[in-house]
């Protein structure tokens, strides 16, 4: 395994042959409250992660023992002039943006608090594992303020608006077995095996087609709302964009002879 770190905020660790990267939240003073700086190297570790052809999937950690991430730093933010704020607004979105847009499919491994902007960066991932600690939740109205890491929309897309709607208006934290059942995460794990279940699920995706893998994310991410006769064209054109790759015919010639397919990732 090899480690490369970003900032002084943020770790990226590769995992076997490279296929697998977790990208670590790693401020456990603040718990991982996230600053300017931070912002800025969560957004060049995903830039560097989505431009690495090696990289099949994408796990989002935490160091700390108690939380994936309580959002914004709050204590940074109270410093801040009314202009200070406007221009750190880009750095902050991008830290977010820069989850959302992995062209790879990825898995946030939550355990403990994950609220507001921490788990709108969950939020920014395909799948949620979360542990039995799991507490989430975005309760930015209660500081004055809205979800602005992409909770307003991120979040009605996975549960409905009127449940969103519920939870944004009430600031209300959501325990695990709630939030499992409300959708708010995907799979719900014994406590302190989130990390690990996670990664486990990725190296499951990482088996597959690069090529399959990124065409897939984009069909279904750019697909996302669009009527039934939009989205299939959507599809269609991602389905060109694998059909006479070099994974393709792998895949088909390791099929038909029965082993493991070697992806030539092109």
């Amino acid at each position: 395994m090899s480690e490369e770190r970003f900032g002084e905020f943020v770790l990226v660790k590769r995992h076997g042959d490279g296929y697998v990267a977790e990208l670590a939240l790693d401020r456990p003073k603040a718990m991982n409250a996230v600053s300017t700086e931070m912002a800025r190297s969560i957004a060049g570790a995903c830039a560097a992660l989505g431009a690495d052809r090696d990289v099949r999937v994408v796990v989002l950690t935490s160091t700390h023992e108690r939380a994936f991430c309580v959002g914004a730093d709050l204590k940074e933010r109270n410093s801040f002039s009314d202009a200070e704020l406007v221009r750190q607004r880009p750095v902050a979105r991008g830290a977010y943006t820069g989850v959302l847009e992995l062209p790879v499919p990825t898995v946030a491994s939550v355990h403990g608090f994950a609220l507001g902007g921490g788990f709108e960066l969950a939020l920014s991932c395909d799948v949620i594992v979360a542990d039995r600690t799991a507490v989430v939740g975005l309760p930015e109205v209660s500081v004055g303020v809205i979800p602005g890491g992409g909770g307003t929309q991120l979040l009605p897309r996975r549960i409905g608006a009127a449940r969103a709607a519920e939870l944004i208006f009430t600031a209300r934290r959501v325990e695990a077995a709630e939030a499992r059942e409300l959708g708010l995460v995907d799979v719900l794990v014994e406590e302190g095996r989130d990390r690990q279940e996670a990664l486990a699920l990725a190296s499951r995706i990482a088996a597959n087609s690069p090529v399959g893998l990124r065409a897939a994310k984009r069909a279904l991410r750019l697909g996302h709302g669009l009527d039934l006769r939009a989205g299939l064209e959507v599809e269609d054109a991602a389905w060109r964009s694998v059909a006479f790759s070099g994974d393709r015919a792998e895949g088909v010639a390791a099929f038909n002879e029965k082993r493991k397919p070697e992806w030539p990732g092109e």
